[in-house]
């Protein structure tokens, strides 16, 4: 089973660029965020005749995500039961035996603002809710974009980017207290190599230079770990015309 995450950064903007990987990758669920779409006008045509069902949930100009899957889609929630505001940010669905839970964490904006605060507020709120919903040994797949960069060899720069609120001690801890609760960091169970990333930003000619930052992740818990065979970053759709400043993570399990 194969399972794509990309933050296209505008779904209809970059609509070439998402079928163009389903075409070449063929994922088995390519979990999609900043859709930035409202659901009237969420492209769906587009779609027809690729092969992938898909759910999706987004509003205007803003946050959004969506799954497209091959195989059937079902038990699918949005967001977090107490504050419908945040549907936007999260689709639960359930998959080939597997809950795929696909989140857009908060930015934060900078750690003064209030916008940090509901950052690790966020975190908090995802935390109880895997602990309300399953069970660690249950096959629960994680992904998105989670706006964390965890450790040192996630960003180009640990020193100077200290203080921002995607390398920020307190957001790396609240990411690491959610994980706690039973997931695994598949990209880090089989590579350990510094510079691997998943966001360049667009300016400073960051993707040649590789000032990046892995900030999209899949994870797994311990039962589905175990089963991952391969876990890989496409920079491909980073160097295309008008890509996303974001580019595709994929993991593949023996399920």
């Amino acid at each position: 089973m194969k399972v794509g995450s990309f933050n296209v950064n505008s779904l209809r903007a970059r609509l070439d660029v998402v079928l163009g990987w389903l075409r070449k990758s063929k994922p088995d669920v390519l979990c999609v965020q900043e859709t930035k779409v409202q659901d009237v006008d969420f492209p769906g045509d587009a779609f027809e005749g690729s092969g992938y069902k898909y759910v999706f949930k987004g509003q205007k100009k803003y946050n959004g995500v969506a799954i497209f899957s091959k195989g059937e889609i079902s038990n699918v929630e949005f967001g977090f039961a107490d504050e419908p505001k945040d549907e936007a940010r999260l689709i639960k669905t359930e998959i080939n035996g597997i809950v795929i839970v696909n989140t857009y964490v908060p930015q934060g904006y900078s750690p003064e603002s209030e916008k940090f605060e509901y950052k690790l507020d966020w975190f908090k709120r995802l935390g109880q809710y895997f602990k309300k919903n399953f069970k660690s040994t249950d096959p629960v797949l994680w992904v998105g974009d989670l706006n964390v960069a965890p450790e040192a060899i996630d960003v180009y720069d640990p020193i100077a980017l200290s203080e921002n609120v995607c390398f920020h001690p307190e957001t790396q801890k609240a990411l690491k207290k959610v994980m706690k609760w039973g997931f695994v960091d598949v990209f880090r169970k089989h590579c350990k190599e510094a510079g691997q990333y998943t966001f360049w930003d667009y300016r400073m000619n960051s993707f040649r230079r590789n000032l990046g930052w892995r900030l999209d992740h899949i994870m797994a818990t311990e039962v589905l770990a175990k089963k991952s065979v391969s876990c890989t970053i496409d920079k491909e759709p980073r160097l295309v015309e008008r890509p996303s400043d974001h580019t595709p993570i994929i993991a593949e399990f023996d399920w």
